[in-house]
């Protein structure tokens, strides 16, 4: 999607936004995509719909920069997780359920590992516009996700299969009923996840950090990031971009492998279709499926995988790869902080960690990190790697090549006797 931005009338300075900061009683003002609406300007305001989302966090992190290997004051967590629906998603659907109503659609439809699903699920219930229908993959979405999308009233799909396999699925039935489909493949949504850079940027004093670090799933964030940054350049909002590096984990590598192995780039709008072609043709062959205990980026077939490639070109970006070990650690990382998130989410930090080993990353470049979701999103996880249950941990982990909780915070188990707990605390405490 492009704008005509000679006929409309975009902002001159970024600091322009901030006059919304004193109309908080404006739901538009309020909301942190639609204070942002001369950046997308798709709809009028008045149309834009809006419950709230975008109130997020940019929390610096000293303590993870320690980790990682920055200089203190250097990085900084953009958390997403504190969205209505607990995840980045509502930034998008803000969006497309705005061009959904314009276009008077009765029934909204995803194909999701669960972020995407929740949000959906959430806005048909609380604007009424639309009904939600959701298909996922058997086995394939973590429960703190799920239960969101049953309690919100949703229909849900469960088809034998996985993400790729629903989202095949729900293109097609998508165009045999006419259901409006919310997918990253729908260019709304990426105008809605643009404003998660605007909040950045707003965050840090309208300066430009050197590094942006996304999770890569189906690659709408990364993708969306790239054309606000390309926008900002070319309104001479901002005086360059920053680099931006997208992190895969190494049971769902498809970036990776094509970006950093195969050579895989933009090309002027020309990416290589026969390399793609080919990939996925010999994937097909070895059955091979996505596989990572970060399940909101456990996909193999990214639908924006060209746009990708493009928000690369423009950030000069750098792709990496995480096992799920290094994620967990990183998740237990940023939970001591404070900022509990879903895996997938870690996988920023923990592919920042991996880019500041190699000297990719500077100690003293200033970092953003995206938390792409809240912690409840997938609790077992987190439960799995704290725990005392060898069972459970072999059972959740074990078989992901998760093989040792380094940052476990274990339950202390006692005796019901008031000693025996005072003993415990004196000596764990």
């Amino acid at each position: 999607m492009a704008y005509d931005w000679d006929r409309l009338a975009p902002p001159r300075s970024l600091r322009e936004f901030e006059a919304h900061w004193s109309r908080r009683g404006d739901p538009h003002s309020f909301s942190g995509v639609w204070r942002f609406h001369a950046l997308l300007p798709f709809a009028s305001r008045e149309d834009c719909v809006t419950i709230g989302e975008g109130q997020t966090l940019l929390q610096r992190s000293d303590r993870i920069a320690r980790y990682v290997g920055l200089n203190p004051g250097r990085l900084f967590l953009q958390y997403e997780g504190m969205n209505p629906s607990g995840s980045f998603k509502d930034n998008g659907m803000s969006a497309a359920f705005t061009h959904a109503r314009l276009t008077e659609a009765k029934k909204a439809a995803c194909a999701s590992t669960g972020n995407t699903s929740a949000s959906l699920a959430l806005y048909c219930a609380v604007t009424r516009l639309m009904r939600a229908v959701i298909f996922v993959g058997s086995g394939k979405i973590a429960y703190g996700k799920l239960s969101q999308a049953l309690d919100y009233g949703a229909l849900t799909v469960q088809i034998a299969g996985d993400f790729d396999d629903a989202m095949r699925r729900v293109k097609e039935v998508s165009r045999t009923l006419g259901i409006y489909l919310v997918n990253s493949l729908n260019p709304f949504r990426l105008e809605g996840q643009k404003t998660i850079m605007f909040r950045v940027l707003e965050a840090l004093g309208w300066e430009v950090p050197e590094w942006i670090i996304v999770p890569g799933g189906n690659l709408g964030n990364s993708s969306a990031f790239g054309k606000a940054f390309r926008e900002l350049l070319e309104l001479g909002l901002i005086p360059r971009a920053p680099r931006l590096a997208v992190i895969n984990a190494t049971g769902a590598n498809t970036l990776y492998d094509l970006f950093e192995n195969q050579g895989l780039r933009w090309n002027g709008g020309r990416p290589d279709p026969d390399l793609i072609r080919k990939y996925y043709e010999d994937m097909d062959r070895r059955g091979r499926r996505a596989e990572t205990i970060a399940s909101a980026i456990e996909i193999n077939r990214p639908v924006n995988l060209t746009k990708c490639l493009q928000a690369l070109d423009t950030c000069r970006g750098v792709v990496r790869e995480v096992t799920d070990q290094e994620i967990l650690d990183a998740k237990a990382q940023v939970g001591a902080g404070g900022l509990g998130c879903e895996p997938a989410s870690a996988a920023t930090v923990a592919g920042l960690k991996r880019l500041a080993a190699e000297g990719v990353v500077g100690p003293d470049e200033r970092v953003v990190c995206i938390l792409t979701g809240h912690q409840l999103k997938d609790p077992t996880a987190t439960v799995a790697y704290h725990t005392t249950d060898q069972d459970m941990f072999d059972r959740v982990l074990g078989s992901r090549g998760v093989h040792r909780a380094t940052f476990a915070n274990r339950a202390v188990s006692v005796a019901d006797d008031l000693n025996e707990i005072i003993r415990a605390i004196e000596l764990y405490g």
